[in-house]
């Protein structure tokens, strides 16, 4: 079922079910309304009766000629009160002579009985013709002993009242619910329209066309609901389609890439084949040649495996980290594998909530970068610095040629080697270790940038939070008791 047609049915279910609930009530309030004044004429008339009979002696053949005088001078019709007195003894009183005409109809009879014999108190009886008389019966004191009097009226203007209300509900209420009908159509027109809109948007989406927008078919300004709904989808489609450039750009990156290392593979065992009877020194030659493109795109895939993951949730598994015996380690590690000067400038004792394997991989791609852009000799600093309660900096920096302003914002991107606008070194790495150490930053919460080094070269680090410091000696602070706050942006 359509939304239009949902909508239409709830309105006019709401409709109606207000209208009964209102009908109702004005219903029993104007019957009991006009019972209420008929029950106040029926007690006037039911006073006058009791002092006519009540204040009459000579026992009980005077009650009942004042009786009689009483009814004689109301003679009963339709429109009139009836009115009944039964004495002790003897034929009752009325000015109804359906009540006490002995040749009735049987049904006459039965009602003429029900009636005389009513009880003290207000009753409603049912008429032969379909209509009602509300009777007062009351028992009185007399002379000739306890006497019941009786009046009636029929309750036509209570059934008119109700009958003239149900009319009008009838009326108002059949115009209501076309009115709301109608409303209840237009509005799920305007509804589903654009919702028929981000259907069919969708449906090219699904096609591959990712150009349409709801932008214009529901204006931004209105603020309804739609137009909230309207807005969130264009900027899924704008992340969406953000999304996909930037994969069509990641794999045309990646397949350049990897198609120098393949290429190289190619010539090499092309210009082997072609010798009949190579030597065991050029087999050697292409061995090596092979082995070092083959190392090379197994890191970059592994560079490729790290970026795609680091959206994932299980790309963390946060600890512990104690951080200048890390840092030393790490430092320790790297100088077996190049002739630079590799210091380590300290840092706050304490330690970093975070996951050591990526933390020491970045720290691993930081000093591999800033070895691939120094000379044999150069200087090589690994340094940490607290810079706010909760957050530390961890950096590399070096003596190298440094990396132009133009370039930082650069560094971080995929396959972006800044030796290809500059003399930043050999140019051998893959291009994804900086945008490695930015993933691995950002998944901590925590940023990566780019700066002038004291050394003279370049400075890459990375501000990660979750840091406690252990406390200086006299200090009984505990290490969870320090305060957490987030740092500013970097310099850059």
């Amino acid at each position: 079922m359509t939304i239009r047609r949902r909508l239409t049915l709830g309105v006019a279910a709401i409709v109606l079910a207000a209208l009964a609930v209102a009908f109702g009530a004005v219903y029993a309030g104007t019957g009991g309304q006009v019972r209420t004044q008929l029950d106040g004429d029926l007690a006037g008339d039911m006073q006058a009766f009791e002092r006519v009979v009540g204040g009459v002696g000579g026992g009980t053949a005077g009650v009942r000629s004042s009786a009689q005088a009483f009814v004689r001078g109301q003679p009963y019709a339709p429109n009139a009160r009836l009115l009944f007195a039964r004495l002790p003894r003897g034929t009752p009183v009325t000015n109804d002579a359906d009540l006490t005409t002995p040749d009735a109809e049987p049904d006459a009879r039965a009602r003429a009985r029900a009636i005389l014999r009513l009880p003290p108190g207000r009753h409603t009886v049912a008429l032969p013709d379909g209509h009602r008389v509300r009777v007062l019966v009351r028992a009185v004191d007399t002379g000739a002993g306890t006497v019941f009097l009786g009046v009636g009226e029929s309750t036509r203007l209570v059934d008119r009242a109700q009958a003239g209300v149900l009319r009008s509900f009838i009326l108002a209420g059949l115009l209501a619910l076309a009115l709301a009908t109608a409303a209840a159509v237009l509005l799920g027109t305007r509804i589903a329209r654009p919702l028929r809109r981000m259907a069919g948007v969708a449906a090219r989406i699904q096609e591959g066309d990712l150009d349409p927008r709801m932008a214009g078919e529901v204006p931004a300004a209105s603020g309804d609901d739609i137009a909230v709904l309207a807005d969130a989808f264009d900027s899924m489609l704008d992340r969406l389609q953000s999304a996909f450039d930037r994969q069509n750009a990641f794999v045309a990156d990646a397949s350049h890439e990897l198609r120098t290392p393949l290429t190289v593979i190619r010539g090499q065992l092309e210009v082997l084949a072609l010798e009949a009877h190579p030597s065991a020194e050029e087999v050697r030659r292409v061995e090596r040649l092979v082995r070092t493109e083959v190392e090379r795109m197994g890191r970059m895939v592994e560079d490729l495996l790290v970026l795609t993951h680091a959206q994932d949730v299980g790309f963390l598994r946060p600890g512990r980290v104690s951080l200048p015996a890390t840092l030393d380690e790490l430092l320790e590690a790297q100088r077996a594998t190049a002739d630079r000067d590799f210091r380590f400038a300290g840092g706050p004792s304490g330690t970093l909530r975070a996951d050591p394997d990526r933390l020491a991989q970045a720290v691993r791609n930081l000093l591999r970068n800033a070895t691939e852009h120094t000379r044999p000799g150069g200087t090589v600093m690994v340094w940490a610095r607290e810079e706010a309660p909760g957050w530390v900096a961890i950096g590399v920096d070096d003596d190298g040629p440094g990396i132009p302003a133009t370039e930082r914002e650069r560094v971080f991107a995929r396959f972006h080697r800044a030796d290809a606008h500059g003399p930043r070194g050999t140019g051998t790495g893959t291009g994804l270790g900086l945008a490695i150490v930015q993933a691995i930053a950002a998944a901590h919460g925590g940023e990566a940038w780019v700066e002038d080094a004291p050394l003279g070269g370049a400075r890459v680090a990375v501000r990660l939070p979750g840091f406690v410091a252990d406390p200086e000696p006299g200090d009984e602070r505990s290490l969870t008791g320090r305060s957490r706050a987030p740092h500013p942006r970097s310099r850059q």
